[in-house]
Formats: structure tokens, C-alpha cells, sequence
């Protein structure tokens, strides 16, 4: 597979990775700032949000290391974009973006062999679950947040998991074949200026 890496490669970093974190977390940045991240759905949030994807496509891409820092930058913008005085507290808002990275790339590493699709969708969704268990959770032990909350929070979960799970299927695929090299179908016909 194109995609998958050995285990020396996951962990190290180099210009690369660097740069493919730098690129996933200011995708997570104008997701937030343009609200284009969020998705309307009937709870007691009112939203649904794609935000944590690209951390999900840091591991699964590029390993735990790139995944874990595209979770910190999203982490850090949410605690900075913060309104709702929620997600002030770093163990709400940085430590579960962190971990999302973490988690995919453990998903998408122990899957792969069997089969990439099945591997891609599965990390988002347990990165996605990642994401909604470790923040909701904190809010909870807070005390932010009351028990009573976590079922309206059930169409929101399934919504995030539904769409993380296409859009890192498509990444996933799309980036495989540009680094299979396979990017362009041969031409073995001369064109035939009629059929324009």
C-alpha cells in the first residue's frame, strides 16, 4: 500500500511531516474561522462539526506524530476560539484533540493489512468517538456538563462518525494513488478532433 509506513518512518519526523502537519492544522484553523466545519443538527449543541478530521487524516497519512500535533494545533485554536467558556481548560479543548491522532493511527495500522477502505472509515470513526467521548467526558467530570446531556448528543456523534468516515476513505484513496504514482490514464489513441 501506498499509504502505510514501517514503524521506524511513523515516529520519525522530517521536512515532510512537518509540513503536512503545518498544512492539516491550518485546514482545521479555516474550518473553524469560516464555520464551514460545523454541520446544523437538531441537539442541545446545534452543530456537528468536521473539525477533528484532519487530525484523523494526520495519523492515518502520515503517523501518530503528525496526527498528534494537527491535534494539538486544532486543540490550541478551539481553546483560543472558545465563547462558551467550555473549552477554556486545556483538559477539555487540547489533551482529546491530541489523542485523536493517536488513536486513528493505531485504527488505520492495525486494519490496513486487511483492507485500506475498511481501515481509513474505521479511523474516522474512532477517531471521531475519540474526539466526543475524551471532550464530552471532561466537560462531564468538570462538572461543565450534565449526564442528562450525553443522549441529545447521540444524532451529532452519528452524524461527525457517517461523514469522517467518507471523507478520510476519499483522502485516504486519493492520496494512495498520487503516491502510487498512478495519477493519469495512459492516452494509447491519437485524438480524434470530431469527438470534441
Amino acid at each position: 500500500m501506498a499509504v502505510t509506513q514501517n514503524a521506524g518512518s511513523a515516529t520519525a519526523i522530517n521536512t515532510r511531516k512537518i509540513v503536512v502537519a503545518g498544512v492539516l492544522g491550518a485546514i482545521a484553523i479555516v474550518l473553524g474561522v469560516t464555520q464551514w466545519g460545523f454541520i446544523p443538527v437538531p441537539n442541545v449543541s446545534g452543530r456537528a462539526t468536521i473539525m477533528h478530521v484532519p487530525v484523523i487524516l494526520g495519523g492515518v497519512l502520515e503517523g501518530p506524530i503528525v496526527g498528534m500535533l494537527v491535534g494539538l494545533i486544532f486543540g490550541v485554536f478551539s481553546m483560543l476560539q472558545d465563547t462558551t467558556g467550555l473549552f477554556t481548560n486545556p483538559l477539555v479543548s487540547v489533551l482529546p484533540r491530541i489523542v485523536i491522532g493517536l488513536t486513528s493511527w493505531l485504527t488505520f495500522r492495525s486494519l490496513v493489512k486487511i483492507n485500506i477502505d475498511l481501515a481509513a472509515a474505521a479511523s474516522g470513526v474512532v477517531g471521531t468517538l475519540t474526539n466526543t467521548i475524551l471532550v464530552v467526558g471532561m466537560l462531564i467530570v468538570l462538572g461543565l456538563l450534565p449526564w442528562a446531556a450525553v443522549p441529545t448528543l447521540v444524532p451529532q456523534v452519528i452524524a461527525e462518525a457517517i461523514i469522517a468516515a467518507i471523507l478520510t476513505v476519499v483522502v485516504v484513496r486519493g492520496v494512495s494513488l498520487v503516491r502510487s504514482g498512478r495519477t493519469t490514464a495512459s492516452d494509447v489513441t491519437p485524438r480524434d478532433k470530431s469527438s470534441f
